[in-house]
């Protein structure tokens, strides 16, 4: 078992930022610089620099950051060989997952709450970042598990399917555009509100666009916002088209407060996938989750 002072020193060590650390272990700042430095004093050396309001490892917070590393795998499989002898095993768990900003506020927060009444043992932490963010963060060790949009597959991170999603042209009611279904070509002439760059709904717009031989750069894009609430809310009571998860904008359709425009020959879908470094993949509870999510939506369906 990690001690309790390894444990948020790996937290400090992901996040670069006390702060932050604090935030995510529900703990005092001061508590967590505390345990840090009964650390530093018990291996006689420093294991950050601090600069300003940030941090960084030494070479030695490197070196133990690794070997921190490996301990926690071999502790995930420990736990795991323990469950299947012993059903009465059950440690307190915490976990450490990041999703795409679509998935965080319309796909999770049911299943979430689901499961966790089953597991009242764990403690979970979720990122809501863009797609882009979250593979840079499971790379970079700050999350063990990723739920992302469709995007470009890294070598030494394994993709599962999850869950299909449509990504819908929306207007505002007040829009004066006169058609309910346009040409490709009339992109050309209608005013875009759009995601920002990494964003998983861009990407798949872009790629639905460039398979009809058109160039996202040669559209009207009038703005570029940073998450679909942002967006949603711009062109509520903005005249550009926007394009938008159909699972952000179901309530929207359904008062009539946004309104449907379909495309000639473009079709916007998109997948979601869980994402998870190689040799990871059979962690608990991660892979418990895993299967738990897939096994709810698919009672949905």
């Amino acid at each position: 078992m990690l001690s309790h002072k390894h444990e948020i020193f790996l937290e400090v060590a992901r996040q670069l930022s006390f702060t932050k650390a604090s935030q995510t272990l529900f703990t005092s700042q001061s508590a967590v610089s505390k345990q840090v430095k009964a650390l530093e004093e018990y291996y006689k050396i420093g294991l950050f620099e601090r600069l300003g309001n940030s941090v960084v490892l030494t070479p030695a917070g490197k070196l133990l950051y690794d070997k921190l590393l490996l301990a926690k795998q071999l502790q995930h499989e420990l736990h795991q060989e323990f469950a299947s002898i012993s059903t009465s095993f059950s440690p307190q768990v915490q976990m450490m997952i990041g999703a795409s900003t679509t998935i965080s506020l319309y796909v999770l927060p049911p299943v979430l709450s689901a499961y966790l009444q089953q597991n009242p043992n764990t403690q979970l932490t979720l990122r809501n970042r863009n797609s882009e963010n979250i593979l840079k963060a499971l790379i970079e060790h700050e999350i063990d598990l990723g739920i992302i949009e469709g995007i470009n597959k890294v070598s030494n991170v394994t993709y599962t399917p999850f869950l299909t999603d449509d990504v819908v042209a929306v207007r505002s009611v007040r829009n004066p555009l006169p058609k309910a279904e346009l040409d490709l070509k009339d992109l050309y002439e209608t005013p875009l509100a759009l995601r920002e760059y990494g964003s998983g709904t861009l990407a798949v717009l872009e790629e639905a666009l460039e398979q009809q031989q058109i160039k996202l750069v040669d559209l009207p894009v009038k703005v570029r916002l940073g998450g679909t609430e942002a967006l949603k809310n711009f062109v509520r009571v903005d005249t550009c088209l926007a394009f938008l998860p159909r699972q952000a904008v179901v309530k929207e359709l359904e008062s009539g407060e946004l309104v449907e425009v379909r495309i000639r020959n473009l079709k916007l879908t998109r997948q979601f996938n869980f994402i998870q470094r190689k040799g990871t993949e059979n962690n608990q509870p991660y892979h418990d989750f895993v299967r738990y999510t897939k096994r709810w939506y698919s009672g949905k369906e």
